[in-house]
């Protein structure tokens, strides 16, 4: 893959490509998880029925939620650097990161949404989630849950991208060339795992937050509330729901995403578009 830093519309078609690669290839562990999380429990929300419900959904978002993100994180990556007299620190891709999870949220949130809520049968169809959610909260029924997203992502890039980063910079010095796309999979993937795990928390929280019904009262309000109302009521264990199929989704997901993310941007290089 080339050394130079990838052009916007690059990596935003690069990022697109990867980000369905995943969400659609992984989908039925997507719908495992969000179902061992949901507050009903794993069988009252659908068990192993089901198992591709809101698919359609996780499709149409995963594209431009994976291009904001990559977009976003290549171009603050060469900004961060030159504001620092072009010497890198990893925490200059932490920084990329959160800058891109936060832009990449505004698409994937109203995209989980919906997606979840079908996942455990909430709604019948894509039509019935988008006009209910709409009718009985507006768009701000979409970003349910949008700052906890957040709050989740940030750690989440602060741990895997400079991990990534790393992994790739040692291999490469280890071999005395660039990765190839399978090592950088290999790296994207390990990280992403301990990245999962420790943010397991959050994700619960969020998926609490965007699974409750519509009411005037709301038992989750906020991150910290949340966290507080799930360890006080089920046990502090129950944080970690999920976290299985969430370190397995990422782990798969991460060789698939940066590999499918690496391959794509060195054919989009050949292509000489950008040169």
């Amino acid at each position: 893959m080339s050394d130079k830093p990838s052009p916007f519309s690059l990596a935003l078609i690069a990022g697109g490509i990867a980000g369905t690669s995943v969400d659609v290839s992984l989908h039925p562990l997507d719908t495992l998880r969000t179902r061992i999380q949901a507050q009903e429990g794993f069988w009252k929300s659908g068990g192993f029925k089901g198992m591709y419900r809101g698919i359609f959904s996780a499709a149409l978002g995963s594209a431009p939620g994976a291009a904001f993100f990559f977009s976003t994180y290549e171009t603050m990556k060469k900004v961060i650097k030159s504001c620092a007299g072009d010497k890198e620190h990893w925490t200059h891709h932490s920084a990329a990161s959160a800058c891109g999870e936060v832009a990449a949220c505004l698409v994937r949130v109203p995209t989980a949404v919906v997606t979840q809520n079908m996942q455990v049968g909430n709604y019948n169809s894509f039509g019935e989630a988008i006009s209910t959610t709409y009718k009985v909260s507006g768009l701000r029924g979409f970003y349910a849950g949008y700052g906890t997203t957040v709050f989740r992502e940030i750690p989440f890039a602060f741990i895997q991208f400079p991990i990534y980063e790393a992994f790739k910079k040692t291999w490469a010095n280890y071999q005395g060339s660039e990765t190839s796309p399978v090592q950088g999979a290999l790296c994207g993937s390990v990280a992403g795992a301990i990245a999962g795990g420790l943010t397991t928390p959050l994700d619960v929280a969020k998926t609490r937050i965007m699974l409750e019904k519509h009411s005037d009262v709301k038992k989750y309000t906020g991150t910290v509330n949340t966290l507080r109302t799930i360890a006080s009521e089920e046990g502090a264990l129950a944080l970690y729901k999920g976290v299985e199929p969430r370190v397995m989704w990422i782990t798969i997901g991460g060789f698939i995403f940066f590999g499918a993310y690496e391959q794509a941007t060195a054919l989009l290089w050949r292509t000489k578009m950008w040169d």
